[in-house]
C-alpha cells in the first residue's frame, strides 16, 4: 500500500505541474503549444507509474488489476479535467490541421512539443524510479533499461490493432467534440481504460503516437522502424478513416464529398407545381 501512496504523491506532482502551465499560458494565448507540451508530458509521466503498478505492482504489491484499471481511469479522467482541449495527442493536432481548423508551422510546432514533452517525462520517471522510495520502485528502477514491450503480437496483428482501436476512438471524439466537458471527458476516459484494457495482450491501444513513443520505443524486441509503423501509422490511418468516414472526405485533401450526398435545401413551391400541371 505504501507503493501507492507513493504513486499517488508522484501523479499529484505530474498535475500541480500540468494545472500550473495552464494557469500561465491563459495570459499569452499564442503560447498553446506549451500547454500541449504540458499535457503530454503528464499523460506520458502518469502512465508509465501506471505501468510500473502493472509490472511490478500486481505481484510485489500486491494490487490487484483492478487496482490498475481504477488508476488509469482515474488519471485519464484527472488529465482530460486539468488540461481541457489539449489532450497531448499528435494525432489530434493532425486531424484539425486535415479540417483546415489549423496551419502548416502551428501544427508541426505543436506536435514537436508534444514529443518533447514526452521524453522530458521518461526522464522525470526514470529518475523518480532511481529514488527508491519503495520496494515496487526498487524493482522498477533495476528493470528499467531491460522494459516489457507494449508490441505483443505480430507486425501485422499490431498495425490492424492500434487502427481498429484509433477509428474507434477518433469516430467517438468526433462525434462528442461539440458536447459539454461533462459528458466528453469521462466518456473519453472510459473508451481509452476500455481499449488499453481490451488490447492489452496485442498493443496496449495507445492510439497516441507520442505516448506510444514515451511508454513503449525505448524498450527492446523491435525496431524504431517496427514500432513506427505500428503506433504511428497505424493509429494515423485510423484517424483519417474515421474523419472519411464521419464527414465523407478530408478537406485539407479534396472537398467533394465521397460517402455521404447532400439534399438540396431549396424545395420547388406548391404553386409553382401547380401552375406548371395548368400548363
Amino acid at each position: 500500500m505504501s507503493g501507492l501512496n507513493a504513486s499517488l504523491g508522484y501523479f499529484l506532482a505530474c498535475v500541480i505541474f500540468a494545472a500550473s502551465v495552464r494557469t500561465l499560458i491563459k495570459k499569452w494565448p499564442q503560447f498553446n503549444f506549451i500547454l500541449e507540451f504540458a499535457s503530454s508530458f503528464m499523460l506520458v509521466a502518469c502512465w508509465l507509474e501506471v505501468q510500473t503498478i502493472v509490472e511490478v505492482g500486481e505481484w510485489a504489491g500486491g494490487l490487484g488489476p483492478d487496482v490498475t484499471v481504477t488508476v488509469l481511469f482515474v488519471v485519464l479522467l484527472t488529465h482530460g479535467v486539468i488540461c481541457g482541449g489539449a489532450l497531448g495527442n499528435p494525432n489530434l493536432v493532425v486531424l484539425k490541421y486535415l479540417q483546415l481548423e489549423a496551419t502548416t508551422v502551428p501544427t508541426l510546432l505543436t506536435v514537436a512539443a508534444q514529443f518533447l514533452g514526452a521524453h522530458l517525462a521518461i526522464l522525470a520517471a526514470v529518475y523518480y524510479w532511481g529514488l527508491e522510495l519503495t520496494d515496487m520502485h526498487m524493482i522498477k528502477n533495476l528493470m528499467a533499461r531491460e522494459c516489457s514491450t507494449s508490441l505483443l503480437a505480430s507486425l501485422l496483428q499490431g498495425f490492424f490493432t492500434e487502427c481498429v482501436c484509433a477509428l474507434i476512438f477518433h469516430l467517438v471524439h468526433l462525434s462528442l467534440r461539440r458536447r459539454s466537458a461533462l459528458i466528453r471527458v469521462p466518456l473519453i476516459a472510459v473508451l481509452l481504460t476500455f481499449l488499453s484494457h481490451t488490447a492489452r495482450g496485442y498493443t496496449s491501444a495507445y492510439v497516441n503516437p507520442s505516448l506510444a513513443y514515451g511508454l513503449t520505443f525505448h524498450c527492446p524486441g523491435f525496431t524504431l522502424t517496427e514500432y513506427a509503423l505500428v503506433y504511428w501509422l497505424g493509429s494515423i490511418m485510423g484517424m483519417i478513416l474515421a474523419l472519411l468516414m464521419y464527414m465523407g472526405h478530408i478537406p485539407r485533401i479534396f472537398a467533394k464529398n465521397l460517402l455521404y450526398f447532400q439534399k438540396t435545401r431549396f424545395r420547388v413551391p406548391k404553386g409553382d407545381k401547380g401552375e406548371k400541371k395548368k400548363m
